[in-house]
């Protein structure tokens, strides 16, 4: 599980991602990132209502993303705000698949080495 601080909390924080932020997708996982100027990067993950009506699935969802953002900290490059969002067929994938196409994101957008 990712501390507290590394969570992006702050309305003002996620209204500068949305407005000012990078985009890219790929299948059921879409990224939306910006530099924040601090000596950590930050993560959101939001999985809504549409995603699923059970709590328990869409928790699970986010464990699973908080997960893979924690093993790979090391390598993540540091001063940037990150929000994770996702497809329905999220539920589907099994979490090597949710995995391999998160890492592959952020290697995309050089926010991994």
């Amino acid at each position: 599980m990712l501390s507290k601080k590394y969570k992006l909390k702050k309305d003002n924080d996620f209204k500068k991602v949305f407005k000012n932020g990078r985009y890219k997708q790929k299948d059921f996982i879409k990224i939306k990132f910006l530099k924040n100027n601090l000596e950590i990067s930050r993560f959101s993950f939001i999985v809504g209502l549409k995603i699923s009506k059970k709590a328990v699935q869409r928790n699970k969802i986010k464990r699973r993303l908080e997960e893979i953002i924690r093993l790979n900290s090391k390598r993540i490059i540091i001063g940037f705000d990150i929000i994770v969002f996702v497809d329905k067929e999220i539920i589907e994938k099994k979490y090597i698949e949710i995995k391999e196409n998160l890492v592959y994101l952020l290697k995309k957008s050089k926010l991994i080495i």
